[in-house]
């Protein structure tokens, strides 16, 4: 099955916003094709992570990956990458990458408490978008 086959086969999602210090999360489901800020842990919490999948039962993960405005990867690309290979390897669920590029100016310009959060919620509309 082809990588966006499979993606449109699932229904529920969490997305996660990579940060070295803290990860924003997000729910949503495809159904709705939107996204609601779940709120942000420290960075490399996966107990706290594990609560969350346990809690949402998600079908699939989705992480935000930084690159340079001209598309180029950096090294925050690597981290992110490497974030969503642990996700994968320790939850078992199918990991997707979206390039977020700017969803965090995007949630603070939208004026979001929770930036990290929104910018989760962001990446994971994306998705949706990218992946009908």
């Amino acid at each position: 099955m082809k990588r966006d086959a499979a993606a449109a086969t699932l229904q529920s999602f969490l997305a996660f916003d990579f940060g070295t210090r803290r990860i924003g999360v997000a729910s949503g489901t495809r159904l709705l094709g939107a996204a609601e800020p779940r709120g942000t842990l420290k960075s490399g919490d996966f107990d706290a992570i594990a609560a969350l999948i346990k809690s949402w039962q998600p079908d699939a993960l989705v992480i935000g990956v930084p690159r340079h405005p001209d598309g180029a990867p950096h090294e925050m690309t690597t981290k992110a990458q490497n974030f969503g290979r642990r996700l994968s390897g320790r939850y078992h669920l199918p990991v997707f990458e979206v390039d977020e590029r700017y969803t965090s100016v995007e949630a603070e310009a939208e004026g979001a408490h929770d930036v990290d959060a929104a910018a989760a919620a962001l990446i994971l509309e994306q998705f949706f978008r990218e992946h009908p």
